[in-house]
């Protein structure tokens, strides 16, 4: 792993809430046939996954060199995550989980995690960019249908030529 990206604020935040998640979801009782203990268990399962996809996307996303539209997908994944955690904690919560308040730390952290985000997604460069032409992740000003120079490029395979 690049020793940079182990530095970086928001990767360490990220494995942090993975840990603290990892922990806590320890403490959740294991699957039985109660009904409402099988609804703990999947948020549980679903809290573990959305902490351990986000450091995956930061990595990602990391490099600088990552075009926009890329590093915008990977940013919007680690949104969804973070909000499906968030989300987690409050169904476990309305179920009576006993240890409620390691369930207040893990939002403290998803909330001081979605401030290092947005400052690091405020960095991303908007000019090094290729056209989306499913229009979600396009810098400002521009549209999915604009012209682009690349477009018009001969395309050149030599794997699909015919050598017959």
């Amino acid at each position: 792993m690049d020793e940079e990206l182990k530095e970086f604020p928001l990767f360490i935040k990220a494995n942090e809430i993975y840990e603290l998640v990892r922990k806590v979801s320890d403490l959740i009782e294991k699957n039985d046939n109660d009904a409402e203990k099988q609804i703990l268990q999947s948020y549980k399962e679903y809290m573990l996954e959305s902490a351990l996809i986000i450091p995956a996307k930061i990595a990602g996303a990391f490099n600088e060199d990552r075009l926009y539209d890329l590093k915008m997908q990977n940013a919007t994944i680690i949104r969804k995550e973070a909000r499906s955690i968030l989300a987690n904690t409050s169904g476990i919560k309305m179920l009576g989980f006993k240890d409620a308040d390691y369930l207040e730390l893990i939002r403290n952290e998803i909330e001081e995690f979605r401030i290092l985000f947005a400052e690091w997604v405020k960095t991303f460069n908007e000019w090094n960019y290729i056209i989306d032409r499913w229009g979600l992740f396009n810098p400002p000003g521009v549209n999915y249908d604009d012209f682009d120079i690349d477009d018009e490029l001969p395309f050149d395979n030599p794997f699909l030529d015919d050598e017959d």
